[in-house]
């Protein structure tokens, strides 16, 4: 064993934590607020069109905030167009401007990345912008931008690398193609756009895109939002599609070409069917790619310390305290495998994981009932299980599906998407209709979610959301007055108030 990897004395730290996004910097906190003596690594590589950040992680750097941002932005729009119905008149004529939306986001996002480095140093974390690599028990190598390197020891690691977009692996992806992590702060507006894929990251972004008034359309290998309930995915599709979003469905790319370079350029894609033998070809100004993420777990030296990782997705399994099967090494967020990659789980995963370590606590991270929300043009929240896995998990007969649509009453002046809202419960006959699945598709889906997604914590029943009287006339006050159930076949739909 050569001195780079032999391990001596005390170890130079309590807790290095590799990587600097939510659930990184959770763990890492919380940590230091027991007197541990803690690092926090944090090293962006560049996309392959030169894209970096700072501290913070996906979420807020190239995810959910910008994300969130864009999306209020193309509301926004939808917002202008309802006000003329309401008593608003002007006369100028109204356009987008690209740059000024990325502008004020990205020193919104510097903000906050700031804020991080402060909150470190007033917990007296050390922080490196550094890659982080596993040489040997306990010991790891750092090697910062510069390509300087230096080794540091702990007691504890914890794993928090997250993941990055992937590419198709096909002629012309990465010469030609933005992701995600280049979006929200391409420098230009990337004009007529083609997004290939059909997760929430593909729908959310096509969704916004069209918003601003950009010619956008959905390239889909298979199904949109695999592992979300499918009846509500398909209606987020339609919804998309009636306010002028195309797609183009079972097709995958298996070629790009620059045909003009600019900001934006041209590029031709050709794409094959997955169904027969049909060849498709068309121009745009830009390529966006959303066809899932990849763990960073290749270059971090998990061999060198006997890490088992799952080689097919490159994630990590864990026991129920977040510990790999190396006992001195942990992992949280998205790099777990088969669990929920959202950054609030990172965070409640991180800071309880801390607290187990170093502050006497026994609470686990719970992953059951989750809340969530996609934020396409029509929001959609879930918590729980989709009908098709609670009908999987508990029989046709056991299960009961009420649901209702509706017309949320700030669309009614402007007459626009009567019946296009929807709101579902999926329960569990054998427990007290107990509500084992949370649908809900309308504005504001997240903030309705939320509320609820503390009620199925407490074991919501049907009967419980009956005897609950409404707030009127708010979109959630639909759950309370929930009667049609599928099993009846009677039209769900609604008129009046």
């Amino acid at each position: 064993m050569n001195e780079a990897t032999k391990t001596q004395g005390p170890y130079d730290y309590d807790l290095i934590v590799i990587g600097g996004g939510s659930g990184g910097l959770a763990a890492s906190k919380e940590a230091a607020s027991h007197g541990k003596k803690v690092m926090v690594l944090d090293y962006v590589a560049p996309t392959p069109r030169g894209t970096a950040w700072g501290l913070g992680g996906t979420c807020v750097n190239v995810g959910c905030i910008p994300k969130k941002l864009m999306h209020q932005a193309a509301l926004l729009h939808q917002s202008l167009d309802d006000a003329r119905t309401f008593g608003w008149t002007f006369d100028e004529k109204v356009r987008h401007e690209w740059s000024t939306l990325t502008e004020a986001i990205q020193n919104y996002i510097g903000s906050l990345n700031w804020g991080y480095k402060v909150s470190l140093r007033e917990n007296a974390i050390t922080y490196e912008n550094a890659n982080g690599e596993f040489v040997g028990p306990h010991k790891i190598k750092t090697t910062n931008k510069k390509g300087k390197e230096a080794f540091h020891t702990a007691e504890t690691f914890i794993l928090a690398t997250g993941e990055r977009p992937r590419y198709l692996g096909i002629a012309g992806d990465k010469e030609y193609c933005i992701t995600s992590d280049d979006l929200f702060s391409l420098p230009y507006c990337p004009g007529k756009t083609l997004v290939v894929g059909a997760s929430y990251v593909a729908l959310e972004c096509a969704g916004f895109l069209a918003g601003l008034g950009l010619d956008v359309t959905v390239m889909v290998r298979s199904i949109l939002l695999r592992g979300f309930d499918q009846q509500l995915a398909n209606m987020i599709g339609d919804h998309m599609e009636s306010h002028g979003v195309k797609f183009l469905r079972q097709f995958v790319p298996s070629k790009i070409e620059e045909l003009e370079a600019g900001t934006p350029g041209k590029v031709k894609v050709t794409a094959q069917s997955t169904v027969g033998s049909e060849t498709f070809e068309g121009e745009y100004n830009t390529v966006l790619l959303a066809i899932g993420r990849d763990a960073c777990t290749k270059n971090i030296g998990l061999d060198k310390v006997g890490v088992k990782v799952n080689e097919r997705s490159g994630c990590i399994p864990v026991d129920d305290n977040e510990q790999t099967n190396v006992p001195y090494i942990y992992a949280i967020g998205d790099i777990l495998d088969g669990k929920l990659q959202l950054t609030p789980v990172a965070i409640q995963a991180g800071r309880l994981l801390a607290k187990r370590l170093y502050g006497g606590s026994t609470v686990q991270c719970d992953y059951v009932n989750v809340p969530t929300t996609v934020f396409t043009p029509l929001e959609y929240g879930a918590c729980g299980l989709s009908e098709e896995a609670a009908l999987e998990k508990y029989g046709d007969g056991n299960v009961e599906v009420y649901h209702s649509y509706y017309w949320p009453l700030e669309w009614t002046v402007p007459s626009r998407d009567n019946n296009k809202c929807y709101a579902k419960i999926v329960c569990n006959k054998q427990d007290h209709e107990r509500v084992i699945g949370f649908h809900v598709l309308g504005p504001n889906a997240g903030e309705i979610t939320q509320g609820f997604g503390v009620a199925m914590k407490c074991g919501m029943t049907k009967e419980q959301l009956d005897s609950t009287i409404g707030i009127h006339p708010v979109c959630a006050e639909i759950f309370t007055t929930l009667t049609v159930t599928k099993q009846s076949g009677a039209n769900a739909e609604v008129t009046g108030c």
